[in-house]
């Protein structure tokens, strides 16, 4: 018995699900072939490829932020280690912070205290394949479902537009990636190649991570402090 558990803990993780056949995945993939140019194989592929994971089904249907305390929540995240790892954070990053709020007029607090929570500064981002999430919650999570093909769309493109491996990626099981644990609609809209290299990448680079920050807080922040929002200008 004890020889099997192992498979049998991984299966009850996950289902094979071809998510190519599902009754709604036509109306997907006549999406992404007639309007936005992927091949109709390759499509069918990648849903081929996905698998449904009833842990992020789980999950999403009984998220901390919803079930847990506040006292028992904000022991999470207003921790010493966290709050020491944020003020070196800073002191590492000074001149790009320095940068950053001249553009952007976003504070580094602020910044910093989103991707403390987020991912510890980048040293956790996630370990679940954002195709298994968004295919997982696109297809098989009723209540946000359009939400979640939405994004699915949003991640073909961001994959081909960035020459990422849209099979390996890796985020949140809600489908967030990288430093900020940002959706792929707002990766494409937001994200900025903010150390010069050609490429914005908010896995691995730290000033992209941080200069996308900036840009997406930039008209909220400064809407909230001087009453008025330039969001026309970002």
């Amino acid at each position: 018995m004890k020889t099997f558990l192992p498979f049998f803990v991984l299966f009850a993780s996950f289902s094979f699900a071809d998510y190519s056949n599902h009754p709604q995945a036509q109306d997907l993939i006549d999406s992404l072939v007639k309007d936005h140019g992927f091949e109709r194989s390759y499509v069918i592929k990648v849903l081929e490829t996905a698998q449904k994971q009833n842990k992020i089904l789980d999950s999403m249907s009984s998220p901390a932020e919803f079930t847990w305390t506040w006292d028992r929540y904000k022991k999470l995240f207003l921790e010493e280690k966290r709050i020491a790892n944020g003020k070196l954070f800073l002191a590492e990053n000074n001149d790009l912070f320095n940068r950053v709020e001249d553009e952007f007029g976003v504070p580094r607090e602020i910044i910093t205290s989103i991707l403390g929570v987020e991912t510890r500064y980048g040293k956790i981002k996630g370990s679940y394949k954002v195709l298994d999430s968004l295919a997982t919650l696109g297809f098989d999570f009723p209540r946000r479902s359009k939400f979640f093909k939405s994004e699915l769309i949003h991640f073909f493109q961001l994959t081909r537009e960035n020459n990422l491996d849209i099979y390996s990626i890796q985020g949140s099981y809600a489908g967030a990636m990288g430093y900020g644990q940002f959706i792929s609609s707002s990766y494409r809209a937001y994200a900025v190649d903010y150390d010069g290299d050609g490429y914005a990448d908010l896995f691995n680079s730290v000033p992209d991570a941080v200069g996308k920050c900036g840009k997406l807080f930039k008209s909220s922040w400064m809407e909230k402090r001087w009453g008025h929002s330039p969001i026309s200008e970002v």
